[in-house]
């Protein structure tokens, strides 16, 4: 039914990060080692499927180029993200894949790129890219011993609904949503809008929602269909075509265990490659059906816009956001659209 599945989509990370930080970091350990040393390296990947998986399978293929880089790259497979960051942070592993919500621990200022109703379309999220790819931007990438040496697109994530009556923010009032529990973020802002968090993970956010354990999921595009999210959406619900927040996927490194030049490398490299990304995500949008699309009026737009700075401004006051990304975010949509109310200010 689908020409691109989604496990090919949600390893669109897995594809740029293996392409582009395995060749790049071989490539500057080759430049720093002779040329008969192996340096071995583990590279942690999150994969909801496990070794299985497709974004594990995917980082698989690149072993071979590593090696002939100078690295032997060790690649474990995690089903559960928050051990993943756990092994990472406690030095088990090297190099990890994680999405950015998680990675907030790692690197607030990145962690804080999916912050709420802060990156509105792709226009934005490019120019946030293309800002953060530039060699003046490494302070803001390293935090502490870490070094975020790659963050990639996975789309804008939208509300999934069971009931087309649920269109305004009014209405979300009492509602059951599946939320990221440990992310005090979403928490917040469904206890906001005065809705029930159900507390959930990317493994079972699906089934809940598709059952009816809960009225409202939040998801990108590429999760519509292999997650058959269209079964809790028909024949009565919705996808709201409003960008939440644009997910990301992170790659985390111990910044003392790799070459000095790594992290811009693949930054450099991962720039070049937004254009296949977004080719990728704009595909999952344009599968969906048309019928599911629910398109808010100009003045419910404003309520969501509104109901997500608030939020975005109280998470940032209690320190869960960084300051520095969101006042670049605001430039960012205030140079898109300069008549927004916020750029006002």
């Amino acid at each position: 039914m689908k020409s691109v599945t989604f496990p090919q989509r949600v390893a669109l990370a897995a594809t740029l990060c293996a392409s582009l930080i395995l060749p790049s970091l071989g490539h500057a350990q080759a430049n720093t080692e002779n040329s008969g040393d192996i340096l071995e390296r583990s590279f942690c990947v999150f994969d909801p499927v496990g070794a299985n998986g497709p974004l594990f399978a995917i980082t698989k293929t690149f072993q071979p180029v590593a090696l002939k880089n100078g690295i032997k790259l060790n690649l474990s497979a995690y089903t559960d993200e928050k051990v993943a960051a756990e092994d990472f942070k406690a030095g088990q592993c090297d190099a990890v894949l994680l999405t950015g919500t998680r990675a907030r621990e790692f690197n607030k200022f990145t962690g804080s790129l999916e912050a709420m109703g802060a990156v509105p379309g792709e226009e934005e999220m490019r120019l946030l890219y293309n800002t953060l790819s530039q060699p003046n931007a490494r302070p803001l990438l390293k935090d502490g011993p870490y070094e975020v040496a790659g963050v990639f697109p996975a789309g804008a994530i939208y509300l999934h609904l069971r009931d087309r009556s649920i269109n305004s923010v009014e209405k979300l009032q009492g509602k059951r949503v599946a939320t990221l529990d440990f992310d005090e973020a979403s928490v917040r802002m469904v206890r906001h809008v005065g809705a029930s968090v159900v507390g959930s993970n990317s493994a079972n956010f699906a089934g809940k929602f598709n059952n009816g354990s809960v009225d409202v999921a939040y998801a990108p595009a590429v999760a519509y269909s292999p997650l058959e999210l269209y079964k809790g959406v028909e024949p009565n619900g919705g996808v709201l075509k409003y960008a939440l927040a644009y997910m990301n996927f992170q790659v985390i490194i111990h910044s003392d265990r790799f070459p000095d030049s790594a992290g811009q490398m693949v930054r450099d490299e991962a720039i070049k490659r937004l254009d296949e990304a977004y080719e990728i995500i704009a595909q999952a949008e344009a599968e969906m059906p048309e019928n599911v699309w629910m398109t808010l009026p100009q003045e419910v737009t404003a309520e969501y816009d509104k109901m997500l700075r608030t939020v975005r401004l109280s998470l940032l006051e209690d320190g869960v956001y960084d300051e520095r990304a969101i006042k670049l975010m605001k430039a960012i949509r205030c140079r898109v659209d300069a008549t927004r109310s916020e750029c006002a200010s």
